[in-house]
């Protein structure tokens, strides 16, 4: 919202608390209002600030109230798609999921943190969503690593795709693939199968219900989690999570 539109706001409040007096004498016009508003806001501009700090704090809880509703309504598809990739403990008492693109350098920052995460933490399960959202090289990632999945070699080709540094092409990915194990012509033939498609679909149509428009986003408990969080913010949304 701009400032155009809080000093529109403002105007109409304080036209409504004009003392009583004003009921008594002809109406103030609209440029008498503009000029009274005017005068204020120059001499409390802090007005202002403080309107633009309490809305945006409005909004934020109203966001996130959003997001918890959409998680408590997305259960199954977050913590138990048979599809999606999983890493650490597949029973264990608390699922973080994240949102990740292969191409995005925040997701790249957070893995070590997430995979120390996962080997500090025993009964820790991690769900794994592609949301390729930084162009076509992102999709080109993400069906490889699902089409790894499939031939259960899911853990290494992430690691690697994770680590690679530079685009994904074809060729790229064929190199990663064969570095990490993989039967190549296999992995390029199920790259292009519908059902991967439509399960990177699933990811997006997911996280729109989420509203999450960056990568990484993480899932823990019933709190939505953007951005990069290091390994002992982590560690507290997990043990929160554990205590619920």
């Amino acid at each position: 919202m701009g400032v155009l539109r809080f000093v529109l706001i403002a105007a109409a409040m304080l036209a409504a608390a004009l003392p009583a007096r004003a009921q008594q004498t002809p109406p103030l016009t609209r440029e008498q209002v503009e000029q009274i508003v005017r005068e204020y806001l120059v001499s409390n501009p802090e007005i202002i600030v403080e309107a633009i700090e309490a809305l945006e704090a409005r909004q934020k809880q109203s966001m996130q109230a959003g997001q918890r509703d959409a998680v408590a309504a997305n259960q199954e598809q977050l913590y138990r798609d048979r599809d999606a990739p999983v890493l650490g403990n597949p029973k264990g008492d608390v699922t973080v999921v994240e949102f990740f693109d292969y191409r995005c350098p925040y997701c790249k920052q957070v893995a070590p943190s997430l995979a120390r995460l996962l080997e500090e933490d025993g009964k820790l399960r991690l769900v794994l969503k592609e949301f390729p959202i930084l162009g076509p090289d992102s999709v080109v990632a993400a069906r490889a690593a699902l089409a790894a999945h499939a031939q259960g070699k899911y853990a290494p080709m992430h690691a690697a795709l994770l680590g690679h540094r530079g685009n994904f092409d074809d060729a790229v990915v064929a190199k990663i693939a064969g570095d990490a194990g993989l039967d190549v012509a296999r992995l390029k033939s199920d790259m292009a199968k519908p059902e991967i498609a439509a399960m990177i679909e699933r990811n997006k149509a997911l996280a729109h219900e989420l509203s999450l428009t960056g990568t990484p986003a993480f899932i823990i408990g019933d709190r939505v989690v953007p951005g990069a969080v290091d390994l002992e913010t982590l560690k507290l949304l997990v043990a929160d999570a554990r205590k619920r």
